[in-house]
């Protein structure tokens, strides 16, 4: 076989043409590269190449404190900045043997619910976007802006909230913003059928979207792929409900693990959509537990220089996007001696090895929108 490289136009006949889709400008937000080899419209092999705006994150978790790790782990899925503390402070919190405040685990269950939407409602409208449906996208701007702005009075960020800390949160609740989340919710609560109606019932985007990129429950658990798109294709798990942290051991009643059988692009919004739904529901819930408790401490006091005991632990989360994972490793210093971060995007993107291969060109870009990554928790 030989292979001819091409940037625009076709090749001989009894060649294969390699195309490559990407990588952008390096200031573009996420660069990802393809590397495709075609036979006519049907692509034959695909090639995800990553690492082309690798920040070395993991390594600069060897040089800053405790604290100052919240900062970088923050950044690399920016969909999902509040979960992506999370992960940190759950894992030095367990080498410490540290108990939260009963106050801080809801009040952290809820932002991360809140931030699930966020993250949820961005894809929601883009993706109907990367195939030709524009109104979506403002639908979905307008809901997160309504969320954004309770998010951003209670930390002060809108999108690196720099919340968590080591032994619970930054600091104590403004006067009044439990009701505040509780009527943004309800507002988005009440628009949230424009999805429904507007895209999940439209036939262009079912057809361009069902049957298409069917992803296989054995390639999901040979490629690590989980969240939502895992679910999807039938593979029924949830670290909030089969190993639950923070409070979600007791919000199980609310809990609804969506899935789906058909493993194809459908499928895998759907899901996203109904998660949607469900992460409303678990904050509203939140925000009734957090009615009824006493006043009290957000968080554990400090000691000026924090340092780990010697040890290895891992934490893992169910992010908005999957599963991310947190080894960390100390020598007894106060900056980790190792900490190993699992993304979900990075595993979820390797599966466009098996699902393009055998798929038209048209329909990559309906592919490769299902897929819901964030460029930066691939290159982290």
């Amino acid at each position: 076989m030989t292979e001819t490289t091409v940037g625009i136009g076709g090749a001989a006949e009894s060649t294969d043409m390699v195309l490559n889709i990407g990588p952008q400008h390096p200031s573009t937000h996420g660069v990802l590269r393809l590397r495709l080899v075609l036979d006519g419209e049907r692509i034959v092999s695909a090639e995800p190449v990553v690492g082309y705006m690798h920040r070395g994150a993991e390594k600069l978790f060897e040089a800053r404190d405790y604290r100052q790790i919240v900062m970088l782990a923050n950044r690399h899925d920016w969909l999902s900045a509040f979960s992506n503390e999370l992960g940190v402070v759950m894992a030095v919190e367990r080498m410490l043997g540290m108990e939260v405040p009963e106050r801080a685990v809801w009040m952290r269950t809820l932002l991360a619910e809140l931030n699930r939407v966020l993250n949820h409602l961005m894809f929601l409208g883009s993706y109907p976007l990367e195939l030709g449906g524009i109104t979506p996208i403002f639908h979905a701007f307008r809901e997160r802006e309504e969320l954004q702005a309770v998010m951003e009075e209670i930390s002060g960020g809108r999108m690196h909230y720099m919340f968590n800390r080591v032994g619970g949160l930054k600091e104590d609740l403004p006067a009044g913003w439990l009701g505040r989340a509780r009527a943004a919710i309800a507002d988005v609560n009440t628009r949230m059928h424009v999805y429904d109606d507007l895209v999940r019932g439209n036939e262009i985007f079912r057809a361009r979207t069902r049957g298409v990129g069917v992803l296989s429950a054995e390639a999901v658990h040979a490629y690590g792929v989980s969240g939502p798109i895992a679910r999807a294709s039938g593979v029924d798990f949830d670290l909030r409900r089969d190993e639950p942290y923070l409070a979600y051991g007791e919000l199980q009643d609310v809990l609804k693990v969506v899935t789906r059988t058909e493993g194809d692009c459908l499928a895998r919004f759907e899901v996203l959509l109904e998660q949607t739904h469900n992460a409303l529901d678990l904050a509203v819930a939140c925000l009734d537990r957090m009615a009824e408790l006493a006043p009290g401490p957000i968080n554990q006091r400090l000691p000026k220089v924090l340092k780990a005991p010697e040890g290895e632990t891992y934490a893992w989360t169910e992010n908005p996007l999957g599963i991310n994972g947190y080894y960390l490793v100390s020598k007894g210093e106060k900056t980790p001696y190792r900490l190993k971060l699992r993304s979900a995007s990075y595993n979820n993107i390797q599966a466009l090895a098996v699902l393009l291969p055998g798929q038209l060109v048209a329909d990559m870009v309906s592919i490769l929108g299902s897929l819901f990554f964030v460029v930066g928790d691939i290159d982290k």
